[in-house]
């Protein structure tokens, strides 16, 4: 099992993702404090990895759920899902990510 700890910042709503691979299926248990991500949750409880990693065969379930469901185009609780996905099967390494922020003052 595969699990991710996804803090989007400025809602303050932590998701945990588990994924677990089930021969060539994933299943997904995602647990968010956030109401929007609890009906994603609701919808998205397998995926084909194959499918969630690449573009070319069109858009992930993942992404697709999060245009569904999220409110905020920014929310990294779908890429967030995809990499614990990626994990779980062998097809990337459980490196943490991160996205810095910063605003420079204007002179």
């Amino acid at each position: 099992m595969a699990k991710a700890e996804i803090r989007p910042g400025n809602c303050g709503f932590t998701t945990i993702v588990q994924a677990t691979a089930e021969g060539r299926r994933c299943t997904l248990s995602i647990h968010s404090d956030c109401a929007a991500i609890q009906r994603l949750a609701r919808e998205l409880t397998e995926v084909d990895p194959f499918e969630e990693i690449s573009l070319r065969k069109g858009v992930p379930q993942s992404l697709q759920m999060g245009m569904k469901h999220c409110t905020h185009a920014a929310c990294p609780v779908p890429v967030g899902i995809i990499r614990a996905v990626e994990v779980e099967m062998g097809l990337a390494l459980p490196i943490e990510m991160t996205i810095r922020l910063e605003k420079t003052p204007k002179p």
